[in-house]
């Protein structure tokens, strides 16, 4: 039963990007609080449309010799243009982007993962060290 894997896409489209960005230190100090900033469309814009847009970013971490990944956070997207006006009538959209702020006493691996409305799920992992 892996049929949810199967949907996850981690390669990008050449006009649009999808897969979250994950920006963090590469190396940090066992238990003090570091940020991670994640993000969609960091390169290359993605729509931000009523009809077309990244719904929302999750954070995890997975610690070296854990089974189970922690869920960090997640950043949720609800400013797309609509209004009681119409689709596409706001002056407000939401940028893809958002920082989280966590500590750990392991190294291991941040994944990311997000939802666009018309091109669904996608992912991206970095590695985090202790110094």
């Amino acid at each position: 039963m892996d049929e949810l894997s199967k949907t996850i896409q981690t390669d990008d489209y050449k006009k649009e990007k999808h897969v979250p960005v994950i920006e963090a230190p590469e190396s940090v100090t066992g238990g003090e609080v570091f940020k991670v900033k994640v993000s969609v469309g960091k390169e290359v814009d993605h729509p931000n449309t009523t009809d077309h847009h990244i719904r929302w970013i999750s954070l995890f971490f997975l610690a070296d010799g854990e089974d189970n990944p922690i869920q960090i956070g997640d950043i949720l997207f609800e400013a797309h243009g609509s209004s009681t006006k119409g689709p596409d009538t706001s002056t407000v959209y939401t940028n893809h982007c958002g920082t989280l702020e966590l500590r750990t006493e392991k190294p291991g691996v941040l994944m990311a993962s997000s939802y666009c409305n018309i091109h669904g799920l996608w992912e991206s992992s970095r590695r985090l060290e202790i110094g």
